[in-house]
């Protein structure tokens, strides 16, 4: 089906300004926003408190470590590496050269494994990027949606990402409202007023508007693309599909990410279910993102969370998982 595009009115959702506090980035510009209270078929849901877990201390970052009882979910989430050839681990143009560690200036990151210190580079610098953050909406357990979560990896784009569980009761109805039916993914991009269903046309699109023109060759193979896509999720069958209860926040999270990690994987599958607003900072391999994020909490690691609604910044994948579930669940 050929994609639908046309030109968007600025969102309905307005995101009011953050009460202090600071962010690693600016949230300025970003159009489609939350407002405290939603209306929806013209009901509206009060602004719920968000607060923070009583006694609640973010943990301590361990590098490469599992909690025992994720184990499972984390070797799930990683079947999608082999089936995917890793498309969405690395950006545009990456490569990677062994160094020797004096040659990295302090405060600048590098990737260090087994005593080896290798600098990333790519050559993203040259690509057009978006003033404003993209808006999609999608779901996990989309073999669709994951075709352009790849893409948003590989150009390292920044996400202003509405989930869409089924049953989800605020942005489903709202793409329905947009667009004219309850299709995923659904895209919208604020710097150019173009709104679109298909995942193939928004593909196309993303890397003609900010990337080379060039479509990866592992998204760019039909139905064998739709295939392994789909085989990509077999070990999180159903996960990030369906909604569950939870509070509307009034500003969305904000999650350091990349579509071919399995600790990010699961993080976005609970943020997808609590249909929780959240932009993604787009982090894999050779992003320049990376550095910022270094440079911000003085090491590289992801998934990084920041929730702005309880000044909450933390790392390791299990325990936001369960910050996430313990704020936001009613």
């Amino acid at each position: 089906m050929a994609g639908l595009l046309r030109s968007v009115p600025p969102s309905a959702f307005r995101l009011p300004s953050p009460p202090g506090g600071k962010s690693i980035r600016r949230r300025t510009g970003v159009s489609a926003e939350i407002r405290e209270t939603v209306e929806i078929e013209g009901e509206r849901s009060p602004s719920p408190k968000i607060s923070p877990p009583p006694g609640f201390r973010p943990p301590e970052p361990k590098r490469f470590s599992v909690r025992p009882d994720k184990f499972l979910d984390i070797l799930g989430a990683s079947l999608a590496l082999p089936f995917r050839l890793g498309t969405g681990v690395f950006v545009l143009g990456y490569s990677v050269s062994l160094v020797s560690e004096d040659k990295i200036p302090p405060g600048e990151y590098a990737l260090k494994i087994a005593g080896l210190t290798f600098k990333e580079t790519s050559n993203l610098g040259s690509q057009a990027r978006p003033e404003k953050p993209i808006e999609i909406y999608e779901f996990e357990g989309c073999p669709f949606c994951r075709k352009v979560r790849e893409i948003v990896s590989i150009l390292d784009l920044d996400i202003l990402y509405y989930p869409c569980p089924r049953n989800g009761p605020n942005f489903r109805p709202k793409v329905l409202q947009m667009g004219g039916k309850q299709q995923f993914p659904y895209m919208v991009d604020p710097n150019t007023g173009v709104a679109m269903y298909e995942s193939d046309d928004i593909i196309k699109y993303l890397v003609q508007k900010y990337g080379d023109g060039t479509t990866p060759l592992m998204l760019s193979l039909g139905l064998l693309t739709t295939l392994t896509e789909g085989f990509a999720m077999i070990g999180r069958m159903g996960k990030g599909s369906s909604y569950s209860p939870s509070k509307l926040p009034p500003m969305p999270l904000e999650i350091w990410a990349y579509e071919g990690s399995p600790f990010c994987k699961i993080v976005r599958e609970v943020l997808v279910e609590l249909e929780l607003p959240h932009i993604l900072r787009s982090t894999a391999r050779g992003s320049p993102k990376r550095q910022e994020l270094y440079k911000s909490v003085g090491r590289f690691q992801v998934p990084y969370l920041e929730d702005p609604n309880t000044g909450v910044k933390m790392f390791e994948s299990a325990e936001i998982i369960d910050y996430l579930r313990t704020t936001y669940v009613l």
